[in-house]
């Protein structure tokens, strides 16, 4: 397989209707790596709104289990996405998402706004670090995704556009973003877990790395200094020239695609294990398309049906996951 030839095959894919196999192919194998770190800095996004930050930082989930709190967040997502949205397995895990959100008076604006960092944060990644752009196809299908997400958690107001996405964000960061103490606490906790996926000596390395590729306003929100010039400079020089050996690689295999290590669950794991050990004693609510009554999430109604199946094995397990 040649190094553009996903490329040519996305092309003649329909967004509205593949943005879910468009998704696959850009998070397991065109991009697996940029992917995951514009999710992550996503995540870091969410630490500049005290109001958002605060929340987080009350429930302690970060400071007590950083690396499961990561591991439960990537493993959604995984859990939504990997067999269709529209699966029994996504819909799942969208119920099961929305039972651990349901304990919290969160506003959907806030929702709104967290949900456009999952599909804002990725592109704009890629087209800085990646080794080609996003083209118009994939764009979309993050949309599309993103539009899927937040029909199935309730939240109003979903842009239909990447533009409206965008403006959505810049928006609201214009608006909230502020410093509290919170915010540096759960950014601190978060930086910890990713110093620790690497050898002692180079995490002060990582860190300022870390550091380094994100936006003065972002940095202020967090309690952050912004990193000198060279180191600013020397980070994005690196990335840019990993994306240029990326370049030079092969496609990866089809039979190889990218798919979650959590260290929190080695040999895998099951849907009620991902989220707070309380919210397995909480009801499960049928998703609004499933009640006739709109996205409001005061229409749904609790769910007879198990929210979860059979284990899903770690990466490399040689038996196959049971869905739900």
């Amino acid at each position: 397989m040649g190094r553009y030839s996903r490329l040519h095959e996305i092309r003649r894919m329909d967004p509205a209707r593949d943005y879910a196999e468009i998704l696959r192919l850009i998070s397991a194998y065109e991009f697996p790596w940029d992917y995951r770190q514009g999710v992550s800095v996503a995540f870091l996004r969410d630490y500049g709104v005290p109001r958002i930050s605060v929340l987080l930082d009350r429930t302690q989930e970060f400071e007590r289990a950083g690396q499961k709190r990561y591991d439960d967040t990537v493993l959604i997502g995984y859990e939504m996405a990997v067999d269709g949205f529209d699966s029994e397995r996504g819909r799942a895990a969208a119920r099961h998402l929305n039972r651990i959100h349901g304990k919290y008076r969160i506003p959907n604006d806030d929702f709104r706004y967290v949900l456009a960092t999952t599909v804002v944060g990725p592109k704009r990644w890629i087209d800085r670090f990646g080794w080609r752009p996003l083209c118009a196809q994939e764009v979309q299908a993050l949309v599309e995704a993103g539009r899927k997400t937040g029909a199935m958690m309730g939240i109003e107001g979903v842009p239909d556009t990447y533009e409206g996405f965008e403006r959505l964000l810049d928006s609201y960061e214009e608006r909230m973003f502020a410093y509290d103490p919170a915010n540096r606490r759960v950014a601190n906790a978060t930086f910890r877990v990713i110093a620790s996926w690497y050898p002692r000596p180079l995490r002060p390395l990582v860190a300022r790395v870390a550091l380094a590729v994100l936006d003065e306003p972002l940095l202020a929100a967090l309690g952050f200094r912004p990193q000198p010039r060279w180191v600013r400079s020397s980070a994005s020089a690196a990335l840019r020239l990993r994306a240029r050996c990326v370049r030079r690689l092969p496609a990866r295999p089809r039979r190889f695609p990218a798919r979650p290590r959590p260290r929190t669950y080695p040999f895998g794991w099951r849907l009620d294990d991902l989220g707070p050990h309380w919210a397995r004693s909480r009801p499960v609510e049928p998703l609004p398309d499933e009640t006739g009554g709109g996205t409001g999430g005061a229409t749904r109604q609790r769910a007879t049906a198990p929210d979860s199946g059979g284990r899903t094995p770690a990466p490399g397990c040689r038996r196959p996951a049971r869905n739900s």
